[in-house]
């Protein structure tokens, strides 16, 4: 009896069960398989479109780096084009050779209207406060505090205008400010 349970089973039923098996198994492994290749072709797809996106990606920084390069190097260019005729005006001027009085001063007032127009073209404003405006240490600057019959901290004379570029102060202006009573 001993000798039976050592020998492996000849069961028709359990050979039949090992042979379903074996064979629900090829199945299963070719669909696997298929998945796999499936995944495999997937991710080749999504690695070459991650590689292409990086490279776009780089070629869009390349190109704004040139782009913010490039303006940088030609941003004068527009307020130097503007200059050009105000220095034409003053060089000639110097070449007068009996200038009168009245001459110079016509041509510099036409020589300061053309840098006011290029400085119109290229949005530099001019920062000059009022006298009695209260003081703004964003567009001025307080050089000296003096005793005034106004409110404290308003100016109470310019000593030098400020400018700005468009919304960037360039030079502030300098005033003096009525100190408090």
């Amino acid at each position: 009896m001993q000798d039976q349970e050592n020998q492996p089973s000849q069961n028709p039923e359990v050979v039949q069960a090992e042979e379903q098996t074996t064979s629900a198994e090829a199945p299963a492994m070719s669909d696997l398989e298929a998945q796999l290749s499936q995944t495999e072709a997937k991710l080749a797809e999504m690695h070459d479109a991650f590689m292409r996106a990086k490279a776009e990606s780089e070629n869009i920084r390349r190109r704004a780096q040139e782009d913010v390069s490039k303006a940088h190097k030609f941003a004068v260019e527009s307020f130097a084009e503007a200059m050009v005729p105000v220095k034409d005006s003053l060089e000639m001027a110097l070449k007068v050779e009996n200038p009168t009085l009245e001459s110079l001063k016509e041509g510099v007032e036409m020589t300061l209207k053309q840098l006011n127009s290029a400085f119109e073209r290229n949005r530099l404003v001019e920062v000059m406060p009022a006298v009695g405006e209260k003081l703004d240490p964003n567009k001025h600057q307080a050089v000296a505090m003096v005793p005034a019959e106004q409110e404290a901290n308003t100016v109470v004379a310019v000593l030098q205008k400020g400018y700005m570029i468009a919304d960037r102060l360039l030079r502030p202006a300098i005033v003096t400010a009525a100190q408090p009573k």
